[in-house]
């Protein structure tokens, strides 16, 4: 029997807000995380975004700091910290927040943030912090 010991791995947990400390634009998500194909994003929204869609995913939003709306074409949703909502594949839907709102989003890697449509809100994707 040997008395050397297996070398300890180190494991860090992710704190979102010294994330977020590292970044203050806005509509820019950062990778976190990975997990199978899905990224864990964080960013910063104010304001208003744009119609759009995933034809092919669900698009997960939680809110860690902030209230943030989510309007969609038959209604709309309001969030406010520790709050979740997953936006169904193929629902238009545009989020909007009156003040600065810090979000988790939880969504496949390489989805494109504004759908189809590529405008000046379109974010560059696997952008890690």
């Amino acid at each position: 029997m040997s008395d050397v010991q297996p070398e300890q791995q180190t494991y860090r947990a992710i704190n979102f807000a010294e994330k977020l400390a590292l970044f203050q634009d806005q509509w820019q998500a950062r990778v976190v995380a990975e997990m199978n194909d899905y990224q864990f994003k964080v960013v910063r929204i104010e304001g208003d975004f744009v119609w759009h869609e995933h034809a092919d995913t669900d698009e997960t939003f939680i809110v860690l700091d902030g209230q943030l709306r989510i309007d969609m074409r038959d209604g709309f949703v309001t969030l406010s910290a520790g709050e979740m909502f997953v936006v169904p594949k193929g629902t238009e839907h545009k989020p909007f927040a009156e003040r600065e709102v810090k979000l988790l989003l939880i969504e496949p890697r390489g989805v494109k943030n504004t759908g189809e449509a590529t405008n000046e809100r379109t974010a560059v994707n696997d952008l890690w912090i």
